[in-house]
């Protein structure tokens, strides 16, 4: 008898409201839980989250679910995580890593730290989502009074000069030590008129604008990261880039100031630990952001976060698990721009 058992559950959670970017809208989206049980130790129990995002996730195909059994057939088989076969299929590997993680831990806090003891809160951004000029604005305010002092906006379904606008109220009210404001434009500006965007977006105290223009563009991107006049962070472009040496070729290549972290897109906890060991060699930031998670994938991201001591002048690009309904409980929440944790209110592992 093998030591592990797994058990895949796949979810439908419908979208509190439509989540709208650059790509097109969702309204709902399908997990898939795999849960992991050590059958020759008692209770040794975990439950990890596999959710690749349409249209996006470079494993997000077809026959999605008989890749995921294939892979925990193979985990039960060997008592392992091949992280290596698994390298093209980022959000199973993910799944499967937090599910062993979680297991071996015996509690939703993953790892000691000051956030799974509730000691101290991650700093993090306020999303403002993709809508009409008024709601986004509503939103802003939202997250102001919420005490948040990092604001990401994404942009680019709407009309730039509105969606500068938006950027300018903040800006006239708060200068850049007060608030920082980051943008996020999915690869929508396309590369003749991307210049001229960033010039006037720099205009108002950018922090950084994450995928400016579609990925695979790697040459216009270098040209844009030389010679633009705010930080450009990568993102899309970093999604399905598998390899050590295609991870450096690409980071060489465009010499970003920043990277935008994914579990779930970006190669698992694994993938993504090697994308910030070769960010740093390179004097290149990064922060880690959740991808439309549940809250067992958030929690997940959250507790690994927490563990690579971050640095708290970066806010990272995490939620409190709001998005859903019939999401799964998790003590998250969000007081003054920081998630907590709260392990007193922890369910059952």
């Amino acid at each position: 008898m093998t030591p592990w058992k797994t058990k895949i559950t796949c979810r439908e959670l419908p979208f509190k409201k439509p989540a709208r970017t650059s790509r097109g809208e969702y309204r709902s989206r399908i997990v898939w839980y795999v849960e992991t049980t050590q059958t020759d130790v008692p209770h040794r129990h975990g439950i990890g989250e596999c959710a690749p995002l349409p249209n996006l996730s470079c494993d997000a195909v077809p026959d999605y679910a008989s890749r995921l059994r294939a892979a925990c057939a193979r985990f039960e088989d060997s008592g392992e995580v091949d992280t290596e076969s698994l390298r093209t299929q980022p959000s199973i590997l993910f799944g499967l890593e937090t599910a062993v993680r979680h297991a071996m831990s015996g509690s939703f806090a993953l790892w000691p730290t000051p956030f799974s003891r509730g000691e101290a809160g991650i700093p993090i951004n306020g999303l403002i989502w993709m809508a009409d000029a008024a709601e986004m604005a509503r939103q802003i305010e939202d997250k102001l009074t919420q005490g948040f002092r990092c604001l990401k906006l994404k942009i680019g379904a709407i009309d730039f000069d509105d969606e500068l606008a938006l950027l300018t109220g903040i800006r006239r009210r708060f200068s850049r030590d007060r608030v920082v404001l980051r943008v996020d434009a999915n690869g929508a500006f396309s590369v003749a008129e991307a210049m001229e965007k960033l010039e006037r977006l720099a205009e108002l105290d950018i922090h950084s604008i994450e995928q400016p223009i579609r990925a695979g563009q790697w040459r216009a991107m270098e040209k844009l990261a030389a010679n633009a006049p705010l930080p450009i962070a990568l993102d899309e472009e970093l999604i399905g880039v598998h390899a050590v040496t295609q991870k450096e070729e690409l980071l060489d290549t465009v010499h970003p100031r920043f990277i935008v972290l994914k579990p779930s897109l970006h190669g698992g906890m694994r993938g993504c630990a090697e994308w910030i060991a070769l960010a740093e060699a390179r004097g290149i930031g990064w922060w880690v952001t959740s991808a439309l998670e549940s809250n067992i994938g958030l929690n997940a991201i959250a507790q690994w976060t927490a563990s690579l001591n971050v640095n708290a002048a970066l806010p990272q690009g995490l939620g409190a698990g709001t998005l859903f309904t019939g999401n799964v409980p998790m003590p998250l929440s969000v007081e003054n721009g920081r998630l907590w944790f709260d392990p007193a209110r922890l369910p059952d592992a």
